[in-house]
């Protein structure tokens, strides 16, 4: 009888030691999880820590924390702060373009200022003085003005009418020779020049307006540029009379507007080198005669701009409506630009 229920505890004492080598192997597996997730933790705050000290020593705040949201921002007002900066810097290349001009305004007498209407440029060259002196006595105001304040007559069709007349001349290719020696003396005495310091006066004809086009805008602000050949006589009242009736037109472009055969041949007057590039039937397309033309203020900033890539022909009246093409710009022909002859109600007339 022993003997049987000794045997029947032995069971129980098996289960009972099994049940604690089990939990035993459960408690070290609990406890080497705890150590495993207690070290990942602590490593990603480690990790935080560093990033919040990195982001403190570059950014100069301190040892002040922040979360890796406000850390994400920072980032990103750099990245906006770069952008800026950049954007900033095209601007300013822009300005030095001519995109945005160095405006010279014309003050009133409220103190507001007023956009002047008209610059007016009259080309002309080395040995045109005569040309000059008749566009003086005919068309150009001259002298001065002793009352109430001393003022020249140029001065008072600027504040009056809010047009402005410049000679325009470039530049001998010996810098300081006799020829801009007599130029400058002469504007000493008529302050009537705009010298194109970057322009060699012996060049082409079309890279000389592009040039008055592109100073002119830097100098002053104006509803138009008009461009005028220095053997044409102009009513410059007609003119601002003409002109005010379209500054509504951001984008115009007036003349006596023609087109014609291009002349292939090299004894031509007219002789096109590029006449090739007009088609088989050599037909210019429509431009504004280049007696005398005028542009808005948009299309001159578009010369300016994209100064550098504008093609020039052989003559700048070819030259400019070329710029032209493609561009949304309204073509004005306007009949009394035609220089021909003063009877057919012209507002000028060549000399």
């Amino acid at each position: 009888m022993r003997s049987r229920g000794s045997n029947n505890r032995l069971p129980s004492s098996r289960s009972a030691f099994q049940w604690r080598i089990s939990s035993l192997i459960l408690s070290m597996f609990a406890t080497m999880a705890a150590f495993f997730v207690a070290s990942r933790l602590w490593q990603e705050a480690e990790s935080r820590v560093y990033l919040v000290k990195e982001l403190d020593r570059r950014t100069g705040q301190g040892e002040s924390a922040i979360s890796v949201d406000d850390t994400l921002k920072v980032i990103e007002c750099r990245e906006q702060r770069k952008r800026m900066a950049m954007l900033q810097k095209e601007l300013d290349e822009a300005k030095k373009e001519g995109f945005v001009p160095n405006n010279r305004l014309e003050s009133r007498g409220d103190g507001e200022k007023k956009k002047l209407l008209a610059v007016v440029g009259i080309l002309t060259g080395f040995g045109r003085r005569h040309n000059r002196d008749a566009i003086r006595k005919a068309w150009m105001p001259t002298g001065r003005i002793p009352f109430p304040f001393v003022r020249t007559t140029l001065t008072k069709l600027e504040e009056e009418k809010g047009i402005i007349i410049r000679f325009v001349i470039g530049r001998s290719s010996n810098h300081g020779n006799n020829s801009d020696s007599d130029i400058i003396n002469e504007n000493k005495r008529t302050n009537d020049f705009l010298i194109l310091n970057d322009h060699v006066e012996s060049s082409e004809q079309p890279i000389k307006t592009k040039s008055f086009f592109v100073d002119a805008l830097q100098h002053w602000d104006a509803e138009f540029y008009v461009k005028v050949n220095d053997d044409i006589y102009l009513n410059i009242d007609a003119l601002g009379a003409i002109l005010s009736t379209h500054v509504n037109k951001p984008r115009a472009y007036i003349g006596c507007m023609k087109s014609g055969g291009v002349f292939s041949k090299p004894s031509d007057r007219w002789y096109e080198p590029e006449w090739w590039k007009f088609g088989d039937k050599k037909s210019y397309f429509r431009h504004a005669s280049g007696e005398i033309f005028a542009v808005s203020r948009a299309l001159a900033q578009f010369i300016s701009i994209n100064k550098s890539i504008l093609r020039a022909y052989a003559h700048d009246d070819v030259s400019v409506g070329s710029w032209f093409i493609g561009l949304d710009v309204k073509h004005i022909d306007e009949g009394k630009f035609c220089c021909s002859s003063w009877s057919s109600g012209a507002i000028c007339a060549a000399s």
